[in-house]
């Protein structure tokens, strides 16, 4: 088999997992807490940022500012979904994230997430 098919066959087999990342700025310790479905596609988040399109303004403009060896992208929790039963991975991925959001405060002088109006 050649390379391609390999690598291709390789991705396949490859588990997606769902989860919460923060990326954190090393220079001001703020940080933006989101969550994703497919952990792989922090690599998607980064090019973004490198692009300049990234719909964070915030995060943009001190990425543009210090550049992007001041921010570290970590995951900080794989979703675990239930054995058996129906599993709501999008609802379940959302308090997760909700349970993080309350826990690290990521708003104002802190981080990039927005606070959500009730």
């Amino acid at each position: 088999m050649d390379r391609k098919k390999e690598l291709k066959q390789l991705f396949k087999e490859t588990k997606v997992e769902a989860g919460i990342y923060q990326i954190k700025n090393q220079q001001n310790q703020k940080v933006l807490i989101a969550s994703t479905r497919n952990l792989k596609t922090l690599k998607g988040k980064q090019f973004e940022l490198s692009m300049g399109t990234s719909t964070n303004k915030a995060l943009q403009e001190e990425w543009n500012h210090y550049g992007k060896d001041a921010f570290v992208f970590e995951v900080l929790e794989v979703l675990k979904p239930k054995e058996t039963g129906f599993f709501d991975t999008k609802r379940e991925l959302q308090k997760l994230e909700e349970a993080w959001l309350e826990k690290v405060q990521p708003y104002g002088v802190r981080g990039y997430n927005k606070e959500k109006a009730d």
